[in-house]
């Protein structure tokens, strides 16, 4: 079975997935295979549950009168037909990546250009190798516009990435100390999301630039194709507005408020008001958008449990994250606790970042702070292993601030604590 037969087999498809428990009529089942699990088990299943067809990696499971194909690998089947795939479309594709804000933009921006367009964007966290041809995929014939977030955590992932989606229009949020392990330090970090520049310089594409960010701005030297916004340009020129904790900014004498929190947030905005604006959305229809956003992913939250105050951050966390999410706690009025969980994957940088972050910390007059995880524990003895000790000590050690920051990576989970406080 060669992709364009295939292709030509499911047309008509209504999605594609890797999880058996979500097939339903007219679905594409791609059967993954690991060390502790099989799914093509599953394959007859699916079909019998309205697959249209099933892809398997083992070739016993192979039945071609019931649809289910063998292919050596399920991983690449689903990367080339996510490619041939992109070769049928003709809409703009806006590629994003960054070390952070990258979903938050990703949600802002699909949020406004739905003012005027059908768009297709990356749902959750679907980013790396697997969830980029699953979104591209998922993209139909009605769709106008598509926003595909890719993330990554070594160089020459991006590069990768950009050879499938094939973006029409790129833009990096920033650079930051992310993934540093994989990376091999800061510089590599740079390289690795600056081949999102190369490939749109190659293909005749077009960048967008934060013309405030001096390394956007020197990886964009010499190219034409590019939309810049940013304190010193004149046509996508925003100032940065608060109202309360919640951040926001001001255009030709208009104003939107998010109902995001964090100064960092600011360029977030910039660049997805920005976007809808080149694409011929009225500042008023962006405004509707972006202000409706209610940000329910653990990033940028304010819940409110009675009289405490949580500030939700706790999707990622990097040296370069944890240090504006701190500034931004620091603002908030009255007594405020800071619960930081593990920086991951820095490598080598890890007990200097941990402790550089504390030290930072120690500087801001915060009444409680308390860290999570074994990195943080090899430079705070105090500090505790897992979030379920915490859990365990705050039954008998409650918080009593007012305002309390959760801030660290999604592998800590320092979510399990709101029941808890």
């Amino acid at each position: 079975m060669n992709v364009e037969e295939f292709y030509a087999l499911i047309k008509g498809y209504s999605k594609v997935t890797i999880d058996s428990r979500e097939v339903e009529k007219d679905d594409v089942f791609f059967a993954f295979s690991g060390d502790n699990f099989n799914a093509a088990t599953q394959a007859s299943q699916a079909i019998e549950r309205g697959a249209r067809a099933v892809i398997v990696e083992l070739e016993e499971y192979e039945a071609k009168d019931q649809r289910i194909f063998y292919v050596p690998s399920t991983l690449e089947f689903l990367q080339d037909l996510a490619l041939y795939h992109r070769g049928q479309l003709t809409i703009p594709i806006i590629g994003l990546t960054g070390s952070n804000g990258k979903t938050t933009s990703k949600e802002l921006l699909s949020q406004a250009l739905s003012s005027k367009y059908n768009v297709q964007f990356t749902k959750g966290n679907l980013n790396n190798h697997i969830g980029v041809p699953l979104t591209l995929l998922s993209i139909s014939s009605a769709h106008e516009i598509a926003v595909v977030e890719m993330g990554a955590n070594h160089k020459k992932e991006i590069e990768f990435l950009c050879k499938i989606a094939k973006p029409t229009l790129g833009y990096i949020t920033n650079f930051g100390k992310a993934h540093l392990e994989g990376f091999g330090g800061f510089q590599g970090v740079i390289d690795g999301k600056s081949e999102l520049y190369s490939y749109i310089k190659e293909s005749a594409g077009l960048l967008l630039i934060n013309s405030d960010d001096p390394i956007q701005l020197e990886k964009s030297k010499g190219y034409e194709s590019v939309i810049r916004f940013g304190s010193r340009e004149s046509v996508y020129h925003y100032e940065k507005l608060s109202q309360g904790h919640f951040i926001g900014l001001s255009y030709q004498n208009q104003s939107l408020v998010s109902q995001l929190t964090g100064d960092y947030n600011f360029s977030n905005i910039s660049a997805a008001v920005t976007l809808a604006l080149y694409f011929g959305i009225s500042f008023a229809d962006i405004t509707k958008a972006i202000e409706s956003y209610a940000p329910s992913n653990m990033r940028s939250q304010i819940v409110m449990k009675g009289e405490l105050r949580l500030i939700l951050d706790t999707y990622n966390a990097n040296p370069s994250s944890m240090v504006v999410a701190l500034e931004n706690f620091r603002s908030f009025e009255g007594s405020k606790t800071a619960v930081l969980g593990d920086m991951l994957e820095l490598g080598e940088e890890s007990q200097k970042e941990h402790k550089a972050l504390l030290d930072f910390v120690e500087t801001l007059g915060f009444e409680q702070v308390l860290t999570v995880g074994g990195e943080f524990k090899k430079v705070n003895p105090n500090g505790f292993l897992s979030t379920d000790k915490l859990i365990e000590w705050l039954a008998l050690n409650p918080i009593h601030s007012k305002t309390v920051l959760l801030k660290g990576s999604r592998g800590v989970a320092l979510e399990k604590l709101i029941p808890n406080l």
